[in-house]
């Protein structure tokens, strides 16, 4: 499948260091010889906080400082003075041998470990030190990944009221242009109708299932939210257990809704307050709530939003699993981050929701796969075995970034991932959104817009947050006294594409199917649809604070991914329904004996049914019938949408004389769905 994809698959970032990695032999020790010392160091020491490093060691070391009862005593020929000379308080393994124990240490994870020395030494000399010990394979700062800025606009909840052709009465749910764009233009002045992820066409197929986990990783999530907490994850062992106590053993205490990768807990939290030496507002921002309500706010329930996999309302909705990441303005070190993802996946989670990443401190071409570093080693281990009960291994989903650099953030840059762009109500790229290389595809995320010199949040993307968090905008002075606000980001995409792919794995769990990791990936970019033709000229706008930017929109041509996810596709992808390529302004030629084979002697058309979305989407004209079994009707939009062709089986017309229906009623009456794919250009079959 590797040949429909055109985006480039580099990891890309900023010091050279890192491209000497992997790639090549582990170097022998020759403490004369500087290069590789500096082989081994596989990140730079920009972001990396002080008395904390990663280690990887060979079998022997690892199985040492495992046994020893202090692994700092522990008499290994010439590390155990380095040990002394760093002033070495704690080592520890990074990876839960206690859970997948023998796949762990087949796969080596067992060798990676966490030094914590004195925050007087210097790190570069800490990490110098221990490259140079022949036992220490890779050494990796501790690096903290900084919690992505957001501007958050809190909104009052809308009153209970069912209005329009929605299918859910979340009252809120026609302000989420993103599930279904009508092209409104008090929601963005230059809103395109049909801009969106279709949600409203796949959640005839499906709208979640509660055996599929999504982890996310991030903030922590209130899981207490009146919108998520029917659709949270729970641990049973844990919930039923006695508080304060490690009940299932796999190393975490009270871990019920998830973990707190910072403290080493179960205590999730999401209203950290707290304040720099200048008096300004950095704790908790609401981001993790505000994300997972895009995946999986219950769905209607009368209360709120809808999402993408929240259900029906009758508790059938995709489970939020929470991994806690960012605490205040803290965030947790590599180490940690690695050991969230190793829990996701020992639990049973089978998407991996990231929005965050990271500037780039590693740099390598194309990372073969090894022990790189220890995220890295975390992720390899969620594809290979996460999924739980409903995937044979996971999809890790991570933002692209929103620094309008023409490189993904790390380490969703990797080609193990899928790194997410950002569009806004227009289907055009946002401002802000990183784009180029590693990028994958793209997903609603929003703009703020200035009217008359008043700020319009509708063009934003609106979910849950927590009501009680302050508004660091206020400098904590206001909390947002609202279940719901407006975020704009790349961090707002992921969440997009996450729940897509959460959709996907439910119908194929409802019918019985298991994909793989690979096959989850094919689907969402092979269902991705079209932007590139209209990424020509210039778009105008103001950000959140009123700056004006401009951006060319031919530097995003071909640089934004494959496409712009699109549930319906996706799903149907998985349904096995018929999808027909449609190229704007031609006519489509829709015959049941193309479609039918042999079968086709049997059949005649019926009626055909195309709902007003599909035809406003599509901007389909010219309908009509051609013999006993083809339509025909042009597109003049490109798009996705949904034809049914209605038709008689089980006699064969061609030996009666009349057409009248009544006659008819010798045959069942069946439906055959189709897919229409239209696009400027479509000369391949549907597939990118």
């Amino acid at each position: 499948m590797e040949a429909k994809y055109t985006n480039i698959r580099l990891f890309v970032a900023a010091v050279a260091l890192f491209g000497v990695m992997s790639c090549v032999n582990d170097p022998e020790f020759e403490p004369s010889v500087e290069r590789p010392v500096v082989q081994k160091i596989i990140n730079s020491s920009e972001s990396a906080i002080a008395g904390r490093m990663i280690v990887y060691v060979d079998d022997a070391t690892a199985d040492e400082w495992l046994s020893a009862a202090e692994p700092t005593r522990a008499g290994i020929e010439g590390l155990s003075i380095v040990v002394s000379e760093l002033d070495v308080k704690r080592i520890k393994p990074v990876f839960n041998l206690a859970i997948n124990g023998d796949i762990k240490r087949e796969r080596g994870m067992h060798r990676w470990f966490t030094v914590e020395f004195s925050e007087d030494v210097d790190v570069e000399l800490a990490a110098e030190r221990l490259a140079a010990m022949p036992n220490v394979k890779r050494v990796e700062f501790a690096e903290r990944v900084v919690r992505p800025e957001v501007h958050v606009i809190p909104v009052d909840e809308v009153v209970a009221t069912r209005t329009g052709d929605y299918p859910f009465d979340d009252p809120m749910l026609p302000d989420q242009w993103a599930l279904d764009n009508r092209g409104d233009k008090e929601i963005y002045s230059t809103a395109l109708a049909g801009e969106d992820i279709n949600a409203f066409k796949a959640w005839e197929y499906t709208a979640g299932h509660p055996s599929v986990i999504v982890a996310v990783v991030d903030e922590g999530v209130k899981y207490t939210h009146p919108d998520l907490a029917a659709n949270m994850w729970t641990n049973s062992a844990e919930l039923n257990g006695a508080e304060g106590v490690d009940d299932d053993g796999n190393g975490y205490v009270d871990d019920i809704y998830g973990i707190n990768t910072i403290d080493g807990n179960g205590n999730i939290s999401w209203n950290n307050r707290r304040y720099n030496a200048y008096g300004h507002y950095i704790g908790d921002v609401g981001h993790g709530t505000h994300v997972a309500g895009i995946v999986a706010a219950v769905n209607n329930n009368g209360i709120g939003i809808s999402s993408i996999a929240g259900g029906t309302g009758k508790g059938d909705g995709v489970r939020i699993m929470s991994v806690q990441m960012f605490k205040e303005s803290i965030s947790s070190t590599m180490d940690n981050i690695a050991s969230g993802i190793e829990y996701a996946t020992d639990m049973g989670a089978a998407i991996l929701q990231c929005s965050w990443g990271m500037s780039g401190t590693y740099m390598i071409p194309v990372i073969e796969k090894g022990a790189c570093s220890v995220v890295y080693e975390a992720l390899c281990y969620f594809k290979e075995y996460g999924g739980g009960d409903v995937m044979d291994g996971g999809v890790s989903i991570f933002a692209a970034g929103n620094e309008a650099q023409h490189v993904a953030g790390m380490p969703g840059s990797h080609h193990i991932c899928i790194s997410v762009t950002a569009t806004s109500a227009d289907g055009l790229p946002t401002y802000y959104t990183n784009y180029n290389l590693g990028c994958n595809i793209a997903a609603p995320g929003g703009d703020y817009e200035w009217v008359n010199g008043v700020l319009n949040a509708k063009g934003a993307i609106l979910s849950t947050v927590p009501s009680e968090t302050p508004d660091p905008y206020s400098d904590g002075r206001v909390c947002y006294d609202s279940d719901y606000g407006y975020m704009t980001g790349t961090s707002m995409a992921t969440p997009y594409v996450s729940g897509i792919a959460a959709l996907v794995v439910s119908y194929a769990v409802e019918h019985g199917k298991r994909l793989t990791s690979d096959e989850l990936t094919d689907i969402l970019y092979s269902s991705a649809c079209e932007i590139d033709s209209r990424l020509h000229g210039s778009k105008r706008g103001q950000a959140y604070g009123g700056q004006e930017w401009e951006i060319n929109l031919d530097t995003y041509y071909q640089k934004m991914g494959v496409g712009r996810a699109d549930a319906l596709h996706a799903v149907s992808l998985v349904a096995d329904t018929r999808v027909i390529p449609a190229t704007v302004g031609k006519s489509v030629y829709l015959s049941l004996d193309e479609h039918m084979g042999s079968e086709a002697a049997n059949v005649k058309l019926w009626d055909y049914e195309i709902d007003e979305q599909t035809i406003q989407r599509l901007g389909i004209t010219n309908i009509s019938t051609f013999g006993t079994n083809t339509l025909i009707f042009v597109c003049t939009k490109s798009g996705i949408g949904n034809v049914k062709l209605k038709y008689v089986a089980g006699i064969d017309y061609k030996s009666l004389d009349t057409d009248d229906r009544e006659r008819r009623v010798a045959g069942s009456i069946v439906e055959k769905e189709f897919v229409i794919v239209a696009r400027d250009n479509n000369d391949n079959g549907a597939w990118l």
